[in-house]
């Protein structure tokens, strides 16, 4: 690791706070507009111990708003794109890349009890339940990301414990299916969303954004997603830093 690289977050958490922070293990559950900023913000304040998760690859409508999607990276697997960035920011780092998605059938696969923080930029309902029980149930501290679509207003973000999030339709569909289902999480965990409602615009596009995992497609933008991303970021820095 460059001498220098982390000096100025040294300089804001100190040497035993950054020690603890480059120690934690941590993986993201999804590299969209959130995870992918997530794990940016986590690699460059000193986390080194990272695995990310998706099973998708890059395509020219996440231009917008996913970190590592360019141009250039157009058909690549967002998972090892992500590692090839992270690496470039500090080539001494262990990261992790698993082509492969969380849900009810590769739950098996992951022991969500060998990390430390357990991070869900998961989009799908059904796959975001499944790792909201699963990641309670675990002896790691969890954060997850509600909807941060149809939103622009960054200054609306905020954190909340999931039974308290109002106006979000991710939260609200989640909250939804726990009940329907009989089956809840089995401890509080906090939420990072926004009670930003907008409605998707008329637009022509000759891409086809169909997705059937997903109940619709909807607008999103990098200002929100972004400082979705960075806050749960942030989350992990002060909870292992003891800040």
């Amino acid at each position: 690791m460059g001498s220098d690289f982390f000096n100025r977050s040294g300089l804001l958490l100190g040497s035993e706070a950054l020690d603890r922070l480059s120690k934690v293990r941590v993986v993201i559950f999804g590299l969209g507009g959130v995870g992918s900023w997530c794990a940016e913000g986590l690699v460059r304040s000193g986390v080194t111990h990272l695995t990310v998760v998706d099973d998708d690859v890059i395509t020219p409508s996440n231009v917008n708003r996913q970190l590592p999607a360019t141009s250039a990276t157009i058909g690549r697997q967002k998972s090892e794109a992500m590692r090839e960035r992270l690496l470039e920011i500090n080539p001494d780092a262990d990261i992790v890349a698993i082509q492969g998605s969380y849900s009810p059938e590769t739950s098996s696969l992951f022991d969500l009890d060998s990390f430390d923080y357990v991070i869900d930029a998961i989009d799908t309902l059904q796959c975001k339940a499944e790792l909201i029980l699963k990641a309670c149930d675990s002896g790691a501290v969890f954060f997850s990301s509600m909807g941060a679509a149809l939103k622009l207003d960054p200054t609306k973000v905020r954190v909340s414990e999931f039974w308290d999030v109002n106006g979000c339709s991710l939260a609200a569909a989640l909250r939804r299916k726990f009940r329907h289902e009989g089956v809840f999480p089995s401890r509080k965990f906090q939420c990072v969303w926004s009670p930003e409602a907008l409605k998707n615009q008329p637009f022509d596009s000759d891409e086809e954004v169909h997705d059937t995992r997903k109940v619709a497609i909807n607008g999103s933008m990098a200002p929100v997603t972004a400082t979705f991303g960075m806050t749960l970021a942030s989350m992990v820095i002060r909870h292992a830093a003891q800040l």
